[in-house]
């Protein structure tokens, strides 16, 4: 947590850049040692993948102070780089830091280390990590090169938009529940990148609020589905949950998961409608196509979503039976479920508050984003 507060705070590049990359090594360590699913390969994986952007970033921080002879993040943001050097920086910088916000293609890590990860783990992940890929993106490579930024604009939505729907594609046919959580993280990342290409102050401010939004509710889809599911069940496979009808053992997890699934499709009230219907406004003033693919990839965002919700929670076993499911049920009697802890309760409360406040009243964060957004330089 040091390390995310030493890159949100940075005013110097290079202590900017020192904090960005130690976030990785506790990450590595807490995934290789308390994580599950092949956590070896997740931790070596998220690691591998962290430290190949962080080659990228280093390069375009080598190439900000050989040209502007300062590593002071405020004099670099007025410097006038030459616009042939920032047509080949920008997009160097950028991918360095969009690697860990999940960019398509190399967003692989993110569900494996998703997968691996303890749900502790998971949640800072996708709240905190994910993030500060895209909060660089925004602060460093979009603010100091915003020529180079404009002349690459069009080819970010289009990996925005390709991530929003083959995510959301994928998700739809994994059968673990924390990939799916995982590839759906991926997918919400993706509007906080469109938001990004719009360049204009709705857009921008739209995938900030969303990074707020994502953090809150990714966290509370992972602690439903790893510390409410599966301390208990000790699976996350959609078929074995399906038998179990957890709505009746476990009613406010499913409660939980009710509210964290609504939060993530979409739908008004929630942060996730807020942030995404600004970011799809923004984006209609600039590329109106992406916002039509967008849309698809929204359809399919709540397929896998209400999928997940109803082989997790209200699953049932069909007239033939099932094999799986009828182990399932044998080997584990939902009965013997421990029931929601206090510490859980009070955990899980405080994120639905979170989305319902901004979702109702999103102009208590807006008021303070869209100054800060406004002030950037890159904005057209």
């Amino acid at each position: 947590m040091a390390g995310c507060y030493g890159v949100f705070l940075s005013a110097d590049l290079f202590l900017f850049f020192v904090f960005y990359e130690l976030v990785i090594v506790p990450k590595y360590f807490l995934i290789a040692i308390f994580g599950s699913t092949n956590k070896e390969y997740g931790a070596m994986k998220l690691t591998l993948y962290s430290f190949l952007g962080g080659i990228f970033v280093f390069v375009g921080i080598l190439v900000a102070y050989v040209s502007a002879g300062s590593l002071d993040l405020n004099e670099l943001a007025r410097f006038q780089f030459s616009p042939q050097l920032q047509s080949w920086a920008f997009p160097v910088l950028f991918l360095g830091f969009a690697v860990l916000a999940g960019i398509w293609p190399l967003h692989t890590w993110a569900p494996t280390g998703h997968a691996a990860a303890p749900t502790a783990g998971s949640m800072l992940l996708a709240g905190i990590v994910m993030k500060l890929g895209s909060y660089a993106g925004l602060r460093v490579a979009m603010n100091l090169f915003p020529q180079g930024f404009h002349m690459w604009s069009k080819w970010i939505a289009v990996l925005a938009v390709i991530g929003i729907v083959y995510a959301a594609a994928v998700a739809l046919r994994r059968s673990d529940l924390k990939f799916v959580i995982g590839y759906s993280s991926v997918s919400h990342m993706g509007f906080v990148l469109l938001g990004f290409a719009t360049a204009n102050a709705l857009g921008v401010s739209g995938a900030v609020l969303q990074m707020f939004s994502h953090g809150v509710i990714a966290a509370l889809l992972f602690a439903v589905a790893g510390r409410m599911i599966y301390r208990r069940t000790h699976t996350r496979e959609l078929d074995a949950l399906a038998a179990m009808n957890l709505s009746r053992a476990l009613p406010f997890a499913a409660f939980t998961f009710v509210v964290a699934s609504a939060a993530s499709i979409g739908i008004p009230g929630f942060s996730g409608f807020a942030a995404e219907i600004t970011i799809l406004i923004g984006a209609w003033k600039t590329y109106p196509l992406a916002v039509w693919i967008a849309g698809a990839g929204m359809v399919l965002v709540a397929a896998f979503t209400l999928r997940a919700l109803k082989e997790s929670f209200f699953g049932e076993i069909g007239a033939e039976g099932d094999i799986r499911k009828a182990t399932a049920i044998t080997t584990l009697n939902r009965e013997e479920f421990n029931p929601i802890t206090v510490a859980e309760k009070i955990g899980a409360c405080m994120l639905m508050v979170a989305t319902l406040a901004i979702g109702v009243y999103p102009k208590l964060l807006l008021d303070r984003i869209v100054p800060a957004v406004e002030a950037m330089r890159f904005l057209k």
